[in-house]
């Protein structure tokens, strides 16, 4: 209960002054980027001035102390160029800072925020779960501001507990989402194999700490929100590469193999390019995926995940993945697609979504469970079970919010762990 309470109090803490900052333009996730920054820059200042081990993170010139001493416009020039010096750095450092820019324009609203609300907490000395409770509870926050856009990046939380509940992800996986967002699925991956971190061996913790989780985002500012997510999380190391690499997904052929995706790819039906004419004007091009391991060619976005979905699982590699209704029934590319994903791999289980649970509106979706098995002659779906969470049920994101316990029931008729043939 006491972390629960503390989480609270610096959730209201950090939420209290993103109020402040909404008058001078500045919205729900530029504030939780701006946090993300100087929570950074902080963490690293504790890390290096602790008595035990100090660790530099940073460059001396882009310390958090050159805040601290600057103020007015030279507050302003000096975090600047901070932001530019890290965001042309490798690893964690780059991806926390890509192309990061100072939103708040006011130096004196700046100040308070370094002051008052950041360096009078020590985030190091924070127990992971709240620092990380916190900053995750900011993240749903800024998708419930509907302007921003960024609902289209979050899935909900209870769906996420239920499918890892399902898959059961151990210390022995490597967990991969390939349109990772802010990393939702893969801290709940973490969460669910480290429950029993006293039992494992340090080799097994460096594994789980650097290795366990990885994630692919095409958006900058989500990719810095996933990497700044695992950091308050105690995944992967400050100064080590990054976790999550920001690129498109679909482009290329993967050069390794996992053995859990749990992902909930970009809802809308087209890869496109824009491409701006002569004129100024964007135009957007429709893109065919063509690549040598797809069975089939096409623009879909949503049947290009899932062919990309399957290239790289491992064998006997477990899946669940969020799809929409027209995935399962569309003619053509995706009647293809469907017989491959019957023949080469167990599709055993179809969770179809009640509506109201997305902040896109309106979206019928589903969950599909299945595993990749060894070449066979003869199809490896024998049988597909189907549970339906949709008919006679009605969500919404504010009244009436999905909760975990409302999966209950799905999750103890999959029975977690038993063999699926």
């Amino acid at each position: 209960m006491l972390a629960v309470s503390e989480s609270r109090r610096l959730v209201d803490k950090l939420w209290s002054y993103c109020n402040v900052l909404r008058d001078d333009g500045v919205g729900t996730i530029e504030y939780t980027e701006q946090l993300t920054y100087l929570l950074f820059l902080k963490m690293a200042h504790e890390r290096e001035t602790r008595p035990l081990k100090p660790e530099r993170i940073v460059p001396r010139h882009c310390s958090w102390q050159r805040l601290l001493d600057a103020d007015g416009d030279d507050l302003e020039v000096t975090y600047r160029h901070i932001l530019e010096d890290l965001s042309r750095r490798p690893g964690v450092l780059g991806t926390v800072f890509r192309k990061a820019q100072n939103r708040i324009q006011d130096p004196a609203k700046l100040k308070r925020l370094i002051v008052d609300l950041i360096d009078k907490e020590n985030w190091s000395a924070t127990d992971t779960d709240i620092k990380g409770d916190a900053y995750e509870e900011l993240l749903s926050k800024g998708a419930e501001d509907i302007k921003s856009g960024a609902g289209q990046y979050f899935t909900p939380r209870p769906l996420i507990q239920a499918m890892v509940d399902c898959i059961q992800p151990t210390v022995a996986d490597t967990v991969t989402d390939p349109a990772a967002g802010t990393g939702g699925f893969l801290l709940a991956a973490h969460e669910y194999a480290a429950r029993h971190a006293e039992t494992l061996t340090p080799a097994q913790r460096d594994h789980l700490r650097d290795d366990f989780v990885h994630g692919v985002e095409l958006v900058d500012g989500t990719a810095r929100l996933a990497a700044m997510n695992f950091i308050l999380h105690g995944i992967g190391k400050p100064t080590g590469e990054s976790l999550i690499e920001v690129r498109d997904s679909l482009i290329a052929p993967p050069v390794k193999r996992w053995s859990v995706v749990l992902s909930n790819p970009p809802f809308g039906r087209k890869s496109s390019l824009t491409m701006v004419g002569a004129d100024g004007r964007e135009v957007r091009e429709d893109r065919e995926i063509e690549r040598q391991d797809f069975v089939v060619t096409t623009s879909n976005k949503q049947l290009n995940f899932v062919q990309h979905i399957c290239t790289i699982l491992g064998i006997n590699g477990r899946a669940a993945v969020v799809l929409p209704d027209n995935v399962l029934f569309e003619g053509g590319a995706g009647e293809v697609l469907r017989r491959r994903l019957l023949k080469d791999f167990e599709l055993h289980t179809m969770l179809r979504l009640p509506t109201g649970i997305f902040y896109a509106q309106g979206v019928k979706a589903n969950v599909l469970f299945f595993d990749k098995r060894p070449a066979s002659e003869q199809p490896w779906t024998e049988r597909l079970w189907v549970y339906d969470l949709r008919t006679n049920q009605h969500f919404t994101l504010k009244q009436d919010p999905l909760r975990r316990h409302h999966l209950n029931d799905f999750v103890n008729s999959y029975q977690p762990g038993a063999p699926r043939s």
